[in-house]
């Protein structure tokens, strides 16, 4: 599934519409969630609800069909993630009842494009109409009948329409022969076993002294005024372009480390425990170490590499030349240890992650195009006791 995204141009009438049809959204997926609450109803009778709420509520029926069953679907899709534990065993929060919905759906029906892609029209009784798409150049490289989806989405008081189309991506590369592993830093986005690094690109922290000012202004505007509602969208727009910039700088970074490596380690981070620690986790935040790690994984599909997540434990402690344990204090940036190894102490962690992986690819009777027969680092110059079989995520 490939998710194609644009701005659309709106008058002040079409964006009141887009409201209005967020809204019917929110009311029906709100009705079907209380319908189950109630009766415990099958994903079945929540899509025949609908056409309940259509009968009952005219601004319900205004909105197209197809939209309001999808609406009814994420009420379902919420109750099952509730109803089927996850790995671990553990079910997650039972589902609430939605105050901000943001989105609208639409699947093959309610919707027209334009013969040159430029243009959308959506032809429901909500009255959305025609609107201008921005930069729809990758959009006309695919036919129609792969758009599967169609989604109106507000952020911060601008539109954007997504396109879900039915695509395998893949983009065939030449092989590097190289390898690398990754160890993600505060300081370091990352090190690599060759001890290259890339600084942490902190957006957040930059953009702080002008998020802090919107916010005072934000505040000293009197609630319900038109005024209060601009300075709002301030705050918002300004929180919009760090998410934007972080995206930005994972996805092309990702995108150069898969390309330049036919095998890419890294670790396999617990992020929600980490942004326990108060000290951190405005830094943690700020790095979107998981929003990495998804763009690695998605580019290793893409260009056909493996992308092999491995379990973080003790990688900064173990000696990446003889295997010993050496406890550091998180202060200590400098691994050293008896057998005369002094490295940098993340550059010890990639090597060490870099091995664990090839180690466990070696166990699963996995390889990697490009492999040779006996490099630095390979399995069979790992000792037995440094490669029990721990669990691992391949992209």
């Amino acid at each position: 599934m490939l998710i194609l995204e644009y701005k659309l141009i709106v008058s002040d009438l079409q964006a009141t519409a887009i409201r209005e049809a967020i809204q019917v959204v929110q009311f029906i997926r709100n009705k079907a969630l209380r319908l189950w609450m109630d009766t415990h109803a099958k994903p079945y009778d929540l899509n025949r609800y609908c056409a309940v709420l259509a009968r009952e509520y005219p601004f319900a029926e205004a909105l197209n069909s197809q939209a309001r069953q999808a609406a009814s679907e994420r009420a379902a899709y919420a109750i099952s993630r509730y109803l089927k534990p996850d790995v671990k065993g553990k079910r997650l929060k039972k589902p609430k009842f939605q105050k901000n919905n943001r989105s609208v759906e639409y699947k093959t029906t309610g919707w027209k494009l334009s013969p040159d892609r430029k243009r959308i029209t959506f032809t429901d009784g909500i009255g959305i109409g025609k609107m201008k798409m921005l930069g729809t150049q990758d959009l006309c490289a695919y036919p129609l009948e792969n758009i599967k989806r169609v989604r109106i989405v507000r952020r911060a008081d601008l539109f954007f329409v997504q396109f879900c189309l039915d695509v395998d991506r893949s983009e065939p590369t030449e092989l590097t022969g190289k390898t690398v592993g990754l160890d993600m830093g505060l300081k370091s986005f990352y090190t690599d076993n060759k001890g290259n690094s890339v600084p942490c690109p902190q957006f957040l922290r930059k953009a702080e002294k002008q998020l802090k000012r919107a916010q005072r202004q934000l505040s000293k505007k009197q609630k319900g005024s038109h005024n209060r509602r601009k300075a709002r969208v301030r705050v918002s727009r300004r929180h919009l372009k760090v998410q934007r910039q972080r995206k930005d700088f994972a996805a092309k970074l990702a995108r150069c480390v898969v390309r330049s490596n036919d095998l890419v380690a890294l670790e396999d981070l617990q992020v929600k425990n980490l942004v326990k620690n108060r000290h951190l986790s405005k830094s943690i935040h700020d790095a979107a170490w998981s929003q990495f790690a998804r763009w690695l994984l998605y580019y290793g599909k893409v260009f056909g590499k493996p992308v092999v997540k491995v379990p973080p434990q003790y990688t900064s402690q173990d000696c990446s030349q003889c295997g010993k344990r050496v406890e550091k204090a998180l202060s200590e940036r400098t691994h050293v240890c008896s057998c005369g190894c002094v490295l940098d102490r993340d550059e010890n962690a990639a090597r060490n992650i870099l091995r664990l992986a090839l180690t466990i690819l070696a166990l699963l009777n996995q390889t990697y195009p490009g492999a040779p027969e006996n490099v630095e680092g390979s399995p069979s110059e790992t000792p037995g006791e440094r490669t029990p079989l721990l669990p691992v995520q391949t992209g």
